[in-house]
């Protein structure tokens, strides 16, 4: 039989009746686009600006395209300089135009003899901000008064049918006004665009640095184009395969943040947050007494009535999903002093029915998170799933087990055609190795998961931070961005098991 359709095809394709397409392979999606043109233009500060076009869709390279908004900074030593750094601040969602400008001088993360030797390029990427975004309501107001009103994360399985109800209001409102837009978000696109930024700057290879989200950015490009891999920092990374769709089975049906267990790296963290501020003293307002009792009193007391503080001389509501919130807000050391100064204040305060809202939302990038995280990843779609998670979570790791669990329900409802995650392979062999750098205590790249992407590598070492928060972009570390600088410049690698200490405790 097998013979029988052999011959078949033989007289079909002599005939001119069958059509044999070759087989298209992901670099090739991205070769056969134009290179783009980019007119760099001061925009203030030292910086210069320009605007990228590249093709809606890889599958037409020369058909529609969109606008991707750049910023660079010079190197500072042109006679010393190697090429171009690309940065991706992760998320995702936020501008990374502006927190290149915010933060390209900051030295625990670009030293002076890193900015000296590369050009410091950031991009919005597809969906964000300055680029061809993706914008989900007619206008702002109709923006913020949505937002104002969606629930919290439910407390407990009264708040679970609203928080439903909205989080499919702003998938549906997402897909009526940017539809066209939403099947082309995905990091795999992402990827494929600073392959065309690459060529773009005229380097043959690439160097890059990604922070959190921006690592499943680097393992993607790691893996279309691994020959053009020069030099990758991944800081704090993830497991890159569970984020897509997980392991097996199993790991499909449950939301991405579950399977990453960020739940356990935030309680990991908070855990770090109250020992720290018992030992700081009198330098941590939640010190006094037995730190561990008192929150267990606050978040039980909270569950039943919130509590209205002033900050800023603003009132502002605290139940109790907006206490986990709160608590689990730990990627910043520098923000924990005000947290303890919040969780004492809070402690002090009587119960109140008060309630006031203060959130606010000037940019798109919430609606850009769910285009990117909700077209990269698979998710259950039955909200009876995430009804049973939040109780077991709950129970695995008290208090904190269902942020995992709901942070990104809108997935849960986002349009199929929109869903194209990259599945693999993760670990094609690169032209030179890649750096994983992770805090110990990570709330949101738990380090055991870091672990699980650089096995996910063909050819990666690993460097383990000695503090508490997400990435050395916010746990600052001396000796960190000189390894990395060294892996940048001069493709140096740590040893095998080699650990960076921090520059300061977050109570001084």
């Amino acid at each position: 039989m097998k013979r029988i359709r052999h011959l078949l095809m033989v007289v079909l394709l002599a005939c001119g009746l069958l059509a044999v397409t070759a087989p298209v392979h992901a670099e090739d999606l991205a070769d056969r686009a134009p290179t783009p043109s980019l007119a760099w233009a001061g925009c203030g500060d030292g910086f210069q600006c320009a605007t990228a076009q590249v093709p809606l869709d890889y599958q037409h390279p020369r058909g529609r395209t969109i606008d991707l908004a750049l910023i660079k900074l010079a190197a500072a030593d042109p006679a010393r300089r190697i090429g171009t750094l690309f940065v991706n601040f992760g998320g995702p969602g936020p501008s990374g135009v502006d927190r290149l400008r915010g933060r390209a001088k900051w030295p625990w993360l670009f030293s002076d003899e890193l900015r000296a030797r590369f050009d410091l390029v950031a991009w919005d990427s597809r969906g964000v901000g300055a680029s061809t975004a993706v914008h989900c309501f007619a206008t702002e107001r109709e923006q913020q008064d949505f937002f104002a009103a969606f629930p919290a994360m439910p407390g407990d399985p009264a708040g679970e049918p609203a928080f439903f109800t909205a989080s499919r209001d702003l998938a549906d409102r997402c897909q009526v006004r940017a539809g066209d837009l939403l099947p082309h978000t995905s990091s795999v696109d992402t990827a494929r665009d600073l392959d065309l930024l690459r060529r773009a700057v005229g380097d043959a290879k690439l160097t890059y640095h990604g922070i959190s989200y921006g690592t499943h950015i680097g393992a993607i490009y790691a893996n279309l184009f691994p020959n053009r891999v020069r030099a990758l920092a991944m800081d704090g990374s993830m497991d890159f395969q569970g984020s897509a769709g997980g392991h097996g089975d199993a790991g499909r049906n449950l939301p991405v943040d579950t399977r990453q267990d960020v739940a356990t790296g935030i309680a990991g963290t908070f855990e770090q947050f109250l020992s720290r501020c018992a030992a700081a003293g009198p330098r941590c307002a939640f010190a006094s007494g037995d730190v561990h009792a008192k929150w267990g009193t606050l978040a039980e007391r909270v569950r039943r009535e919130p509590v209205t503080i002033t900050v800023d001389g603003q009132p502002v509501t605290y139940d109790y999903p907006a206490l986990i919130s709160a608590a689990s807000d730990l990627s910043k050391p520098e923000d924990w002093p005000a947290l303890a100064r919040t969780l004492q204040q809070l402690y002090d305060t009587p119960g109140s029915a008060f309630r006031t809202r203060s959130d606010a939302y000037s940019d798109n990038s919430t609606e850009a998170f769910n285009a990117i995280q909700c077209a990269d990843s698979v998710v259950p779609r039955n909200e009876a799933v995430y009804s049973r998670l939040a109780v077991s979570e709950d129970k695995r790791v008290p208090y904190f087990g269902r942020v995992g669990v709901f942070d990104m329900m809108s997935c849960a409802y986002w349009p199929q055609s929109a869903v194209h995650p990259y599945t693999g392979p993760w670990n094609r062999p690169t032209a030179n190795p890649i750096l994983v750098i992770n805090s110990r205590f990570d709330p949101a790249t738990p380090l055991a998961g870091a672990i699980d992407g650089l096995h996910e590598l063909a050819d990666a070492r690993l460097l383990v931070v000695e503090g508490a928060g997400h990435s050395t972009m916010y746990v600052h570390s001396t000796c960190a961005e000189k390894v990395k600088r060294e892996y940048l410049i001069a493709g140096t690698l740590p040893a095998q098991g080699a650990t960076c200490g921090i520059d300061g405790g977050p109570f001084g």
